[in-house]
């Protein structure tokens, strides 16, 4: 069953005739409210966030302030608002993606494509602050970080076509992560 609006019949045009119906596309199909989805996208994405915290929080006040960090390491405060964030983001195009209507086959291939790439990047997410505080090695940190940039890059690429320019939620996120991947190798190279 398609959640998409009912069809209708196709406009007259100037000459009376009716048009063709215009195939829908990613920025042009009506998905419903579904605040059940964006419930569980938003607990989704901040049970993430909840254990990415549980490994990295006891981290931060011990082994974390014991290594060498860069001059632009951010202050620690820094990162649960940008954080918070970003995972807002990551939900509402979760959001989106689990809202829009699979009318036919290939739409539904579009749509798992894109909740598997959304996953896989959470859980890279998490694996990521398990291996550089859990495991407090920011060489195996860097390793997944890498990862983790790979999968995001994969996330837009596999939701660009179900949520179109939703998307560029995601920008930010990238850059963040793209940050953190270049502190995290000079926290690499510092500490050797």
């Amino acid at each position: 069953m398609s959640l998409a609006e009912p069809d209708r019949p196709a406009a007259p045009t100037s000459s009376g005739a009716p048009s063709a119906a215009p195939s829908a596309t990613a920025t042009d199909v009506r998905r419903p409210f579904a605040p059940l989805a964006l419930a569980l996208s938003l607990a989704l994405c901040f049970a993430a966030a909840g254990l990415g915290g549980a490994v990295t929080g006891p981290q931060i006040d011990g082994w974390y302030r014991t290594i060498e960090k860069p001059a632009f390491n951010p202050p620690d405060w820094i990162f649960g608002p940008v954080w918070t964030a970003l995972f807002i983001m990551m939900a509402l195009v979760l959001w989106q993606i689990w809202r829009t209507p699979t009318p036919d086959a290939a739409k539904v291939r579009l749509r798992r494509r894109a909740l598997v790439a959304f996953v896989v990047q959470l859980v890279v997410n998490v694996a990521w602050s398990a291996a550089f505080f859990g495991l407090q090695s920011p060489t195996a940190g860097l390793v997944v970080i890498v990862a983790l940039l790979a999968s995001i890059v994969w996330l837009i690429r596999a939701a660009r076509p179900v949520v179109g320019p939703m998307t560029w939620l995601l920008a930010p996120y990238l850059a963040w992560v793209s940050f953190a991947a270049v502190l995290n190798l000079t926290i690499v190279i510092l500490n050797l």
